[in-house]
């Protein structure tokens, strides 16, 4: 198994460890997408503690349990095949079943199994109990839902969700803001992906993509195979997102379908998080006005930049030069999301804003948008921010800043007063409100996460 480094996770693991801890039964689910760290968080959580941990395949479990386990728990192996009896046998421990849904697979009854084992063994029991899944679409339809057996017998759920981009400082305390923005754009804060990075990032790049076991090739298609059996109809709703299609019109011109038919596929692709809907932060949540885009960077990168290069990566034509043409464009999004986890950071850990956000997020109506709009609704103030990868020039800013105060017209927002900002990659030229990489050192996003061994 490889090792990830284990950050950010904090509060998971406070959380965690209470249950832990206490004299009640626990039955918790845990769940995220592949790579984020779901089995690492448990096993730092439960590593002194009496336990037993269990890797579930699609076939075989019962029987790979009790060859595995009978060294930890003495007649296990004489024990009949069926989980009521293991679980009689292994009392007194913290039970660790990871990626539960491949027990699913190979029996769906299983989940009814595990319902009467809770209610009949272990409910009155200090016994500890941990579900782990990575198909976000099975874990919450067939063990967190109400429909589902376990419902109301789980004690506790966690979705376990990406390292926020900070974090990446903690992998490579050497390396600069503007190499680490990179790095954010093709990996996310998936950390296996990030464990995997190896900077200066084009080099190690056009190294990867050279090697034929590449998970850089192979994840993404691996991602939607595990969540959908029609992955390519899916594949193809992402690839209209990442190339620009926002909208439900755009998305269905892109794909072909029917507007009643595209509907399903997108709720579907949010239910997993692949992908997101966003509305203008002044709106409410009913708005008309919803775009949807992708989740996660990985996701996107391989979209604009992998499929299209599928055939001469696989023939050894390629170069990264293939990617820095439009790489620049492409940051622009990447970095409007960096931006704003480090305004909401300024928001929450100094004084370098004007007042107290009480929402945050981007305003678009037709052809004009702005990045990033922070609102004080009780006090009728309003912080606007353009993200800039570029770097600016005195002349730059004023002309952004008079754009921001043009478009600050359009919002219907009368009765409010304005700041106007900057985030860019560098800036020659500062004003009270212009932030760039260099800015990044005065907040928590320098700062050590937890824990470090």
């Amino acid at each position: 198994m490889a090792i990830i480094m284990f950050v950010d996770r904090r509060n998971e693991f406070e959380a965690l460890r209470s249950r832990l801890t206490n004299d009640e039964f626990e039955l918790i689910v845990i769940y995220g997408r592949r790579r984020v760290g779901k089995t690492r968080l448990v096993l730092e959580s439960i590593k002194d503690l009496k336990h037993l941990y269990f890797l579930a395949t699609e076939t075989g479990n019962i029987r790979h349990f009790k060859a595995e386990m009978k060294g930890e728990v003495p007649n296990l192996e004489h024990t009949s095949d069926d989980w009521e009896a293991i679980f009689h046998q292994i009392e007194g421990r913290t039970v660790v079943i990871d990626e539960f849904p491949n027990l699913i697979i190979e029996d769906p009854t299983v989940v009814s199994q595990f319902q009467k084992i809770v209610d009949t063994h272990l409910k009155d029991t200090k016994n500890k109990v941990i579900l782990l899944g990575s198909s976000i679409s099975m874990m919450t339809d067939r063990v967190l839902s109400y429909k589902s057996p376990l419902y109301g017998r789980r004690t506790s759920s966690m979705e376990l969700e990406a390292l926020r981009f900070r974090y990446l400082r903690d992998f490579f305390p050497g390396t600069g803001w503007e190499e680490m923005c990179r790095i954010f754009a093709v990996t996310d804060g998936i950390p296996y992906y990030i464990e995997k990075v190896r900077p200066p990032m084009w080099e190690w790049l056009e190294d990867e993509l050279k090697r034929p076991d590449s998970f850089m090739r192979q994840e993404v298609d691996f991602l939607l195979k595990y969540e959908f059996t029609d992955s390519r109809t899916y594949r193809r709703f992402l690839e209209a997102i990442a190339n620009g299609n926002h909208t439900p019109v755009e998305i269905r011109n892109y794909t072909g379908m029917k507007h009643s038919d595209i509907t399903p596929y997108l709720r579907n692709l949010m239910d997993v998080k692949m992908v997101i809907r966003e509305i203008p932060v002044t709106e409410g949540e009913r708005s008309r006005k919803g775009r949807y885009f992708i989740a996660d960077n990985l996701l996107t990168f391989w979209f604009r930049f992998i499929l299209p290069n599928r055939s001469s990566i696989q023939e050894g034509l390629f170069t990264v030069d293939m990617i820095k043409e439009d790489f620049n464009r492409y940051m622009g999004k990447v970095f409007e999301r960096i931006a704003r986890e480090f305004i909401i950071d300024l928001n929450n850990n100094t004084d370098k804003l004007p007042f107290r956000l009480g929402r945050i997020g981007r305003w678009w109506h037709r052809e004009e948008e702005i990045d990033i709009v922070g609102l004080d609704q009780k006090k009728k103030r309003a912080i606007l921010f353009e993200v800039k990868w570029k770097d600016l020039k005195k002349g730059d800013v004023k002309r952004i800043l008079g754009e921001l105060e043009r478009k600050s017209e359009l919002m219907g927002l009368d009765e409010y007063q304005f700041e106007f900002g900057i985030v860019a990659r560098n800036s020659t030229y500062k004003e009270k409100y212009v932030f760039d990489l260099r800015d990044f050192d005065m907040t928590h996003f320098a700062s050590t996460p937890f824990p470090k061994e």
